[in-house]
């Protein structure tokens, strides 16, 4: 576990950090349910590009987003390596697909910056902020728009 405290008020965070190609992200650990090894998944027709399809988990189908495709970034194939993280969003539960989970960092929110102006609109509605840590930069991903709202979004 890593430690990332700066001094003064800020409320404390627990983070899982995870890896897409050279990128690290983390999500608020309370929105994770499980981290789990890839699995084949079915594919559904004329669903967005970054849905690889569904799963079969203990009963229940879990569409699998590849978390990468969705954030603009490169994407591969998925291997034995992947995981996938089972997360909640508001009342849907999914997978998300990602290279490799590295991480429990607890932080205050002081220690997170806000993300830079450059970056554009959709940069802004995934990335909450970013962080150094341990001279690696690390973004903080908002789950909320991870899952498009309506059929035209998704298009």
């Amino acid at each position: 576990m890593t430690e990332a405290v700066l001094m003064g008020a800020g409320t404390r965070r627990e983070l899982i950090a995870f890896r897409i190609g050279d990128q690290e992200f983390c999500v608020d650990i309370m929105s994770v349910r499980e981290i789990r090894g890839w699995t084949t998944a079915t594919p559904l027709p004329r669903s967005p590009a970054f849905v690889k399809g569904v799963i079969n988990l203990r009963g229940a189908v879990l569409p699998i987003v590849d978390l990468g495709a969705r954030l603009g970034l490169a994407t591969s194939e998925p291997t034995a390596r992947h995981v996938i993280m089972v997360v909640k969003i508001g009342e849907r539960t999914v997978g998300l697909l990602v290279d490799a989970v590295s991480d429990i960092i607890n932080l205050t929110d002081d220690a997170v910056q806000p993300t830079p102006d450059v970056a554009c609109d959709t940069v802004r509605m995934f990335v909450k902020g970013l962080f150094a840590l341990d001279g690696r930069m690390i973004s903080l991903i908002s789950l909320d728009h991870v899952l498009p709202e309506t059929e035209a979004e998704a298009a």
